[in-house]
């Protein structure tokens, strides 16, 4: 691999640069949250493969007008094309597989459970053996979620979540070389139209004529800017500064975040158990997060 391919590039100047990489990681999580719980408002109309097109479509369209990356190929080197390629496609099934079983579980169980591969990225990377202790208690948190007076659960909903939660964690690990290896959101604006183009035929297929209503639309564009535009700016900024393990225990207020978008935006109510399995996976996180502190990242 040439010397080029992994030379980190230095963030242009601007309000990202300047923010706390936690308070990019927060907002990122509101941003997102709130935008998937609008997003299964469309479903019904267009099918979650239509709605991540949408969102992915809108989003593209934002990030580009932003940075307003190379479209001629030659100006990156085929490293960066290939890191731009994975990430897009890394992109386009983590939407695709999570909103798929959002159209069959709640938003804050999908969140949960989906958040098995950000805390396996975070013990990935550590060293310590009392992060076991968190690994256990998240291991019963997703057994209360699962069981009891949740075990009607749509089985495809879970493994659908699950799967999301596994290409979240690849997504972070991808993520924070493509900020290294691109300039401000330049490789995450070439990522997103891999990602619009791979989800293309799932969009139409379960869409249909109904993407062009103004509806569809309209909602779509909100739902382009708060679940992808926003959220990944913030991110690809974050993981310039931060490890992706720091990262990955960083999301711990993401169930919780879930379950509010989901009880404020469409009326979901979770019981006490619930509630229960959901609060022991954000104590995990939180745990192993306690003593881990920021660092530049190693590519």
């Amino acid at each position: 691999m040439a010397a080029t391919d992994t030379t980190a590039i230095p963030p242009q100047p601007g309000l990202l640069t300047r923010a706390p990489s936690p308070a990019l990681v927060i907002g990122a999580i509101a941003s997102v949250q709130f935008g998937s719980a609008i997003a299964t408002t469309l479903f019904a109309r267009i099918g979650p493969g239509g709605a991540v097109w949408l969102r992915l479509l809108f989003g593209t369209a934002i990030l580009l007008a932003l940075w307003r990356p190379h479209l001629r190929l030659r100006e990156y080197t085929r490293h960066q094309l290939l890191l731009a390629c994975l990430f897009g496609l890394v992109l386009g099934f983590m939407n695709l597989s999570f909103y798929s079983a959002l159209h069959r579980i709640p938003l804050g169980i999908a969140v949960t459970l989906e958040f098995v591969g950000p805390l396996t990225v975070a013990v990935a990377g550590s060293r310590r053996r009392i992060d076991l202790l968190w690994v256990a208690i998240a291991a019963a948190g997703i057994i209360a979620l699962t069981q009891g007076d949740t075990g009607h659960l749509n089985a495809v909903g879970v493994g659908l979540a699950l799967l999301a939660g596994a290409l979240w964690g690849t997504y972070i690990i991808v993520n924070a070389r493509v900020g290294q290896a691109f300039s401000g959101g330049t490789g995450l604006a070439l990522a997103m139209c891999v990602a619009s183009l791979a989800i293309l035929p799932f969009g139409i297929a379960q869409g249909g004529s109904q993407l062009l209503e103004p509806r569809s639309l309209a909602l779509g564009a909100a739902i382009g800017l708060l679940s992808s535009a926003i959220p990944y700016s913030f991110e690809v900024e974050a993981l310039r500064r931060i490890r992706p393990s720091v990262f990955g225990v960083l999301m711990s207020i993401e169930p919780a975040m879930a379950a509010l978008a989901g009880f404020i935006v469409i009326g979901q109510g979770l019981s006490a158990r619930t509630l229960l399995g959901m609060a022991l996976v954000v104590v995990a996180s939180v745990g192993a997060a306690r003593r881990t502190s920021e660092a530049p990242i190693a590519v």
